[in-house]
């Protein structure tokens, strides 16, 4: 199982996400999560999951702890909101 080192493990805005200790996306990277949900999102795809197995294990900076599921799904907002300043 890999262990993510990118910057987005510091990154301010995760700190508001739930913790989340348990279950299967203990110790997994929110911040991967986030940046996968925000390429969902980007491309507007109608069908959207979230693979826990893909992302790598983290407990780094201001992810640690943090919820994948949540960090996806803002992610996915974001990238919905850039899409559209995009295709103007």
């Amino acid at each position: 199982m890999s262990t993510c080192s990118k910057e987005h493990r510091y990154w301010d805005g995760f700190k508001n996400l739930p913790d989340d200790q348990g279950g299967f996306g203990r110790h997994k990277c929110a911040g991967c999560a986030y940046e996968a949900g925000y390429k969902a999102g980007l491309n507007r795809e109608e069908k959207i999951s979230i693979n826990l197995d893909e992302l790598p294990v983290s407990q780094a900076g201001t992810i640690r702890h943090k919820s994948p599921h949540a960090a996806f799904a803002e992610g996915y907002r974001a990238g919905v909101e850039k899409s559209y300043e995009v295709s103007q």
